[in-house]
């Protein structure tokens, strides 16, 4: 799968985000290993902490249906009503999941303006240092 597809497949994912209180959609699209794709979107509570980012509902999809091993996700984000105008990064939570079931060094993560504007990172390039099951050994 291209970039520009895994891209597209999170606006796609966007477009279901329920985000009644900060009116903020965020949508997540996540490349297992074996080529399938597990989308997710932001789902909010009036009870705050227990809203659910779109990184962490694509995450726990996938891990719930089986696969634990993952290349790469694309994350684009914006006001409802309103194109995507800036990069959307994880926030510190969904990194730290991120460390849970990827390797650091080479888990591509995008962050999408658009299917053409987009940069990418490295999951230990946004998030050094990443304590994670290897700590535990």
């Amino acid at each position: 799968m291209s970039d520009r597809e895994l891209i597209r497949a999170a606006f796609r994912a966007r477009e279901r985000a329920y985000s009644p209180y900060s009116r903020f959609q965020v949508g997540a699209a996540l490349l297992g290993e074996d080529g399938k794709v597990y989308d997710g979107c932001n789902i909010e509570m009036s009870s705050y902490g227990a809203t659910n980012c779109a990184e962490r509902t694509a995450f726990f999809k996938a891990v719930s249906e089986g696969t634990r091993s993952f290349q790469a996700i694309a994350i684009v984000g914006g006001k409802e009503g309103e194109a995507v105008s800036d990069y959307c990064p994880p926030c510190g939570i969904c990194r730290q999941v991120m460390m849970e079931f990827c390797s650091p060094g080479s888990f591509r993560i995008l962050l999408g303006k658009s299917e053409e504007d987009y940069q990418e990172f490295t999951l230990e390039e946004l998030l050094p240092l990443g304590f994670g099951p290897g700590n535990l050994k």
